[in-house]
């Protein structure tokens, strides 16, 4: 990588048009529409870099998905119908086995939140288990 390239981030955008229905009796948007939100910019910031909606992926025998082991949200502002929301999402970490990503959601200039998840690539085993696959190095540079 060129010393210039430092510092950049691979990020994708993934844009929401809130309905009347995603909020509830205060109109405004129910935390749980976001953990929805959440998976689908997840999958588009996958999507946007070459890895196919979750199936089997070289170097991936048998990925199923990437399932959620952990997530932190923070809001800030509220957020309504019919606001426009861009999920700005990108992969903050990768370990061994999990990577950590970061979601920025924005209505215009306005933060509404930002979350922090945990994830991995996960594959049944020889007993039908869910395991976590090791990161292959291949998939990583896809975003480095």
């Amino acid at each position: 990588m060129d010393p210039s390239d430092a510092g950049i981030v691979v990020e994708t955008v993934f844009t929401v048009q809130v309905q009347f229905g995603d909020c509830g009796p205060a109109n405004i948007i129910l935390s749980r529409n976001f953990s929805r939100w959440m998976d689908a910019a997840t999958e588009h910031f996958f999507q946007r870099h070459g890895v196919p909606p979750w199936g089997p992926v070289e170097d991936l025998p048998g990925l199923l998905g990437a399932p959620l082991l952990e997530s932190h949200v923070r809001f800030v502002n509220p957020a309504t119908h019919p606001d426009t929301l861009l999920f700005y999402t990108r992969v903050e970490a990768w370990r061994a086995k999990v990577f950590m990503l970061n979601h920025r959601v924005m209505r215009g200039d306005t933060l509404v939140c930002e979350a922090r998840e945990t994830r991995a690539f996960c594959a049944l085993d020889d007993q039908g288990r869910l395991r976590a696959l090791p990161i292959p190095a291949s998939l990583r540079s896809r975003f480095e």
